[in-house]
């Protein structure tokens, strides 16, 4: 497994996490290609509004009201601009995930790690007002393809947002955290669980039904893990691991670094 972080002391004798050039890469590329799929939806949006909810008036008279090959392609074009939206967020939480922000900057954090829900929105919410406005549709056309639109919209932008976003303080902390008590930024996970544990001998993953795998805890970020888990005495014991005598305090900077 390859290193995925290394972390350099900050100014105040704290530490700052800093992601390897493979995870930035990596991050980069993701986040291109989701901006790219963002700009297809939005330029969707743009040619729906501009050109399927504007027929001529010699094509409104030859149909007898709004044309349903309008309609249906419509319909496909929010099925369309969904996907793009959510594979898109997709993306770019992995990429927070890789290449963190920093708590420090909060509105920045916020917006970095919520910016898929507002994509999201952007992609939807007009296009869904000028649907229930448009006088060429009639009421069934207008509410199904609003409907859809509104179902659509949310489960993209719920998708899109980040209910844990990963902070560089987190990840630096729980490196620290993981090096202190292991010896080493060592971690195991299974594909199926939502944090990581210190040593593979533990219950949960003798349990688990899916894949075992370790690497430095950014490898486990990088995955979508939350980070150790905090039955940390339980966890030591299982693992032969020495229980310091300040855990409580060990568990409770790891909270607050994960902002809870």
């Amino acid at each position: 497994m390859t290193e995925a972080s290394k972390q350099t002391a900050t100014r105040d004798g704290g530490r700052m996490f800093t992601p390897a050039p493979e995870a930035k890469a990596q991050a980069t590329r993701s986040r291109i290609i989701a901006l790219v799929l963002w700009a297809a939806a939005i330029i969707l949006e743009l040619v729906a509004i501009f050109w399927l909810l504007r027929p001529s008036f010699d094509e409104l008279a030859a149909a007898h009201g709004f044309p349903q090959w309008r309609w249906y392609t419509l319909l496909g074009f929010i099925a369309v601009i969904g996907v793009l939206a959510i594979i898109g967020s997709m993306l770019w939480k992995k990429a927070n995930h890789l290449d963190p922000a920093t708590r420090s900057q909060p509105v920045k954090f916020f917006i970095q790690n919520q910016l898929g829900a507002f994509i999201s929105l952007l992609a939807f919410l007009p296009l869904i007002v000028l649907i229930f406005m448009n006088k060429d549709m009639d009421a069934k056309q207008k509410n199904i393809a609003g409907a859809a639109g509104i179902i659509v919209a949310l489960a993209a932008t719920i998708l899109g947002v980040d209910f844990k976003p990963l902070s560089q303080e987190q990840a630096a902390v729980e490196s620290q955290v993981v090096t202190h008590l292991v010896g080493q930024d060592l971690v195991w996970w299974s594909d199926g669980g939502k944090v990581v544990h210190l040593c593979e001998g533990v219950s949960d993953l003798k349990n688990a039904k899916t894949q075992i795998s370790s690497g430095p805890i950014a490898d486990a970020f990088a995955k979508g893990k939350e980070g150790i888990t905090l039955e940390l005495a339980s966890e030591l014991n299982q693992c032969g691991l020495p229980v310091p005598a300040n855990l409580t305090e060990i568990e409770q900077w790891v909270r607050s670094a994960r902002g809870l």
